[in-house]
């Protein structure tokens, strides 16, 4: 399995992409294609104690880099030597089986949709990040590639979604839920009520297993393993998970440095609040795919760091593993929706 990494893309590039990169080729035995640029990527390679290049892992030039400040609509076009264009013509060519980058969302989006291309008859790509719920986990479809939709991109995104769980994660009949004001299915705007009647439409005739609308609480209690929303809505949900997350361990943390006696009850629970920690930390997921994109392009965080690299890059492997994007390609007359009021 070779994985085409961003050198450039993030916050901390390219030292910790680098190092990231490197111990998934050491521990797990993944080849890695390093893109960006050479001078500075070779640098960041002896910074991490290595003189040589190890077996399975390659340099491929690329003179500029997609900054934050960049049109991300345009970046790939005007910048057609940069780490991430050149990533993505490599994936395109078929000179590695997935893509990484912590660089720009919005131009990793544009490129990976005007390069690599979506799957044909997908109508829109979306985000699916895995996020933990009291269930497990659950996949959020999308979370803000998509701000705004149409009840058929909802209705793709259920499908992709589902997939994803069933091959990716393991999980049998995933649970798809629309993410709503209230669980009746009269909740919601227009959009909601269109989507709602194509999502039971398609759980009738047993294609999802559609459990109707959600609210986000219950999502979070694990009612749901797919929360269907625009990338809108979703994007707020996936914030405010993140959010409470910080402020919960913050607040817990305060609680157990008050006084003698906490600090002996966090001895005696440390194990247990390392794993809460884990839990609720982006860096363990590492990545969040692109799904609806012909060949498994993954979005890192932009402050990630080493760990969550590494984990980027098997979230990765396990995308190009599933054999998800076949079952897109082969079912993809399921999520067609042929209406004049839709939008292509």
């Amino acid at each position: 399995m070779k994985i085409i990494v961003d050198a450039m893309g993030g916050d901390n590039a390219p030292q910790a992409i680098v190092q990231g990169a490197l111990e998934a080729s050491r521990v797990h035995g993944v080849d890695i294609i390093l893109v960006g640029r050479a001078a500075e990527v070779l640098r960041a390679v002896e910074a991490c104690g290595e003189k040589n290049l190890p077996a399975g892992v390659e340099i491929r030039d690329a003179t500029e880099v997609v900054e934050i400040s960049d049109d991300p609509a345009i970046a790939f076009k005007v910048k057609k030597d940069s780490s991430l264009t050149v990533g993505l013509n490599l994936l395109k060519n078929g000179e590695g089986d997935a893509f990484v980058s912590a660089g720009s969302t919005g131009a990793l989006l544009a490129g990976a949709t005007l390069l690599v291309k979506r799957i044909r008859g997908i109508r829109r790509a979306a985000m699916g990040p895995v996020i933990p719920t009291a269930g497990g986990r659950a996949i959020l479809c999308d979370c803000g590639a998509n701000a705004e939709c149409t009840a058929e991109y909802l209705l793709q995104f259920a499908y992709l979604g589902s997939y994803y769980a069933s091959r990716v994660l393991g999980v049998e009949r995933p649970r798809v839920a629309l993410l709503n004001i209230g669980a009746e299915e009269e909740k919601g705007d227009a959009l909601r009520h269109e989507a709602y009647a194509l999502l039971k439409e398609a759980g009738d005739a047993g294609r999802i297993n559609f459990t109707g609308n959600i609210e986000a609480d219950e999502a979070m209690l694990g009612g749901a393993d797919v929360i269907v929303a625009d990338g809108y809505t979703g994007n707020i949900m996936l914030k405010s998970v993140e959010g409470v997350g910080k402020f919960l361990l913050k607040e817990l943390k305060k609680m157990f440095l008050s006084g003698t006696r906490t600090k002996v009850a966090a001895a005696l629970v440390k194990g247990d609040m390392g794993r809460m920690k884990k839990l609720v930390d982006p860096s363990e997921v590492g990545g969040t795919p692109f799904l609806g994109i012909s060949k498994p392009v993954v979005k890192a965080h932009g402050s990630s760091d080493a760990r969550a690299v590494t984990n980027a890059i098997l979230r990765a492997v396990e995308y190009a593993e599933s054999g998800f994007i076949a079952d897109i390609e082969n079912n993809i007359s399921l999520m067609k929706v042929e209406r004049n009021t839709e939008k292509n």
